[in-house]
């Protein structure tokens, strides 16, 4: 075998990939740290830590299991920041013959390993990740000639073609989908355990980027800290999860409320983005301790959390490279408003806003209806950017590696794609947020209010949405009902309505 270095980027931590199963003084694995990927976008603090963290953990215990490392930190100095620059060096300082790269999840780093081995003059091998349930291409040509892109029907066959939770060729309890029994307002009862967090001192990850000159932000308790950074806590924090929260995680899978920003979420996907967890290992986890705790754990909780796994999460990349790159630039409402300061600062009277965004800023997490329906649906019916809020989702969250989020920022989200991903813009008055939370209760407006001193800004602006985009919306037949509403109106009172909306959208910043 020649003398082969291999390339393991930040978000493939896969210990059981078929590289490991030799040993050959022949191979080099190399790992680095470097600004082309704490620059492209501004990310959370602890995002760039727990990526730093767990690279470091996953080099010494391979180093450890016999393979031989070449590890850049950030401030080595012999690190050129730009991984192209760094293969180059190393290639020719150590003489390498070969050269081998597990394929990128992200389009760019994709274009970069392509340039770069048009560039290099050694024998290049790509490798599989081996970790998604399908291949890149596989929603494609499932979709073939669809204009839209039906996620349940992917879902099913997925759930076929796995034997996940079936009983031959139906599904378990004859029902494929318990979407609707996962919807329900937390409570305000059942107990939410505590969150068990490490006590991992990372001050001297936090010096580095500081001294490195690392733009960041978001907060970070430097003696605290969530996230796994090792298969074994990763796979410790699962069983937690399934021990001690999967037993209400379905039913409350949509609620928020103020005092507990995770309530019974799994926060794995950290561990799965990073790949120290396996979706399918994840998946048959859950299916078993269903199966074992059936008296404890309804099917609406298995089923619920399975499908987000090996649906939503496979479909949303198999999208991404059906799509990439024109999706990025997809912008079908021509939105072109800046992103509010208080997305970066939190301050914010609108209470739910408020809660969303500072438990992003706090702990770089925020579940899935609180990103969709709260700090997504807000812009989206304040006319923002896409790439602003694309930025801004793809820097501010732990798991945010673009094949994930740009399909629910861009497609899912904000509704850019014209319809590829969802059938309908989700957005909703202050009704929504008020049904799914307490955030209305404490808050400077009023989720009654239309118009007048104290009126919810998601109210009018809900309105003054459907009525700008009336032209790409009137014959969607799922918001058909809205237009009906708004039309019977009285004229002087949407001509009130619009205003409202209009003097917020000139004053956003002091919402």
């Amino acid at each position: 075998m020649p003398k082969t270095l291999r390339l393991i980027l930040g978000d493939q931590l896969n210990e059981n990939h078929s590289w490991f199963k030799e040993k050959s003084d022949n191979i080099t694995y190399v790992m680095m740290e470097v600004k082309q990927e704490t620059g492209y976008v501004k990310h959370h603090i602890q995002k760039v830590v727990a990526f730093f963290l767990a690279m470091r953990r996953f080099t010494e215990k391979m180093e450890k299991a016999g393979h031989q490392f070449i590890y850049l930190n950030l401030d080595d100095e012999a690190n050129q920041q730009d991984i192209s620059k760094n293969i180059q060096q190393l290639i020719k300082e150590h003489g390498f013959e070969a050269f081998a790269y597990q394929l990128p999840d992200e389009y760019r780093l994709d274009q970069q390993m392509n340039e770069l081995r048009e560039a290099l003059e050694v024998d290049v091998e790509v490798a599989d990740t081996e970790h998604f349930l399908t291949s890149r291409d596989y929603i494609e040509k499932f979709f073939k000639g669809k204009k839209t892109y039906l996620m349940e029907n992917f879902y099913r066959h997925m759930r076929k073609e796995l034997d996940i939770l079936m009983e031959g060729d139906e599904p378990v309890g004859e029902k494929w989908n318990y979407d609707h029994e996962n919807r329900k307002k937390y409570d305000g009862e059942t107990p939410v355990p505590e969150i068990k967090s490490s006590d991992r001192d990372t001050s001297e990850i936090v010096a580095l980027l500081e001294k490195q000159g690392v733009e960041t932000f978001g907060r970070i308790d430097e003696k605290e800290f969530l996230w796994p950074i090792s298969r074994e806590e990763a796979l410790k924090n699962f069983d937690d999860f399934l021990d001690r929260f999967f037993a209400n995680f379905g039913k409350y899978e949509d609620a928020m409320e103020e005092e507990y920003p995770f309530l019974f979420h799994s926060r794995v996907s950290f561990a799965l983005n990073s790949k120290m967890l396996s979706p399918l290992e994840v998946v048959k986890k859950a299916e078993k301790y269903w199966a074992d705790n059936q008296k404890e754990v309804s099917l609406a909780q298995v089923e619920g959390f399975i499908r987000q796994i090996i649906g939503w999460r496979e479909f949303m990349r198999g999208v991404y490279w059906a799509k990439m790159p024109d999706f990025a630039k997809m912008n079908y409402f021509e939105h072109k408003n800046k992103l509010p300061d208080f997305y970066w600062t939190g301050k914010t009277k609108m209470n739910c806003l408020n809660h969303a965004i500072n438990n992003s800023l706090d702990h770089a997490y925020a579940h899935h209806i609180q990103r969709l329906m709260v700090t997504g649906n807000f812009a989206l019916l304040a006319g923002v950017s896409p790439d602003e809020l694309d930025a801004w989702y793809l820097g501010i969250y732990i798991d945010a590696i673009e094949w994930v989020e740009i399909t629910n920022t861009r497609g899912m989200s904000q509704f850019a794609d014209g319809g590829i991903i969802a059938t309908k813009p989700y957005v909703s008055s202050a009704n929504y947020i008020d049904k799914m939370s307490n955030y209305c209760k404490g808050c400077h407006y009023s989720k009654t209010k239309k118009v007048g001193d104290k009126a919810c800004p998601f109210n009018s602006l809900y309105w003054h949405f459907f009525e700008r985009n009336r032209d790409k919306l009137s014959n969607n037949f799922r918001v058909g009902m809205m237009y009906r509403t708004w039309d019977k109106m009285d004229k002087e009172k949407r001509k009130e309505i619009l205003e409202q909306a209009e003097s917020y959208l000139d004053s956003i910043d002091e919402l």
